[in-house]
């Protein structure tokens, strides 16, 4: 007979999904049977959200980096800048922002800044995280 782990054991009891899900009673629920729903108590620790973010920065980054390699020759905080973007958009909202991206490869960031903050998204979205944003991309310094 084979011995079976607790993990393979919860795996085929609990099953596996890629995505956020509800439960048999209606609670939200993660992975195999991670239960996040906070009205019974569930949640997602520190840790595991950080290796989350860490895992979409690098995914963000790479797709930045396919798309628009001189990025990779920005100074940190404006590169910093177009990943948060990429995060928020996703990489076919970014490049969108065709001007803007211009602009950013030839070192015109102001222009580059003021293409960005004419945008939707920077005046009726997150208008907020985009002036910091545009502040970025003008001065490279953090925000």
């Amino acid at each position: 007979m084979k011995a079976f782990s607790a993990a393979e054991m919860l795996e085929r009891d609990e099953g596996y999904r890629e995505y956020a899900y509800q439960d048999h009673l209606g609670f939200w629920t993660i992975g195999i049977g991670h239960l996040i729903d906070k009205r019974k108590g569930g949640r997602l620790h520190r840790d595991i959200i950080y290796q989350i973010l860490s895992r979409d920065i690098s995914e963000k980054t790479e797709q930045l980096y396919t798309y628009f390699p001189w990025a990779m020759d920005l100074d940190e905080p404006r590169r910093a800048v177009l990943i948060c973007m990429c995060f928020q958009l996703g990489i076919d909202g970014l490049r969108k922002f065709k001007k803007a991206m211009e602009f950013m490869e030839r070192g015109a960031y102001y222009a580059a800044a003021q293409e960005f903050a004419n945008s939707l998204v920077a005046r009726e979205q997150t208008p907020e995280r985009w002036e910091r944003f545009c502040n970025q991309i003008r001065t490279a310094e953090w925000q």
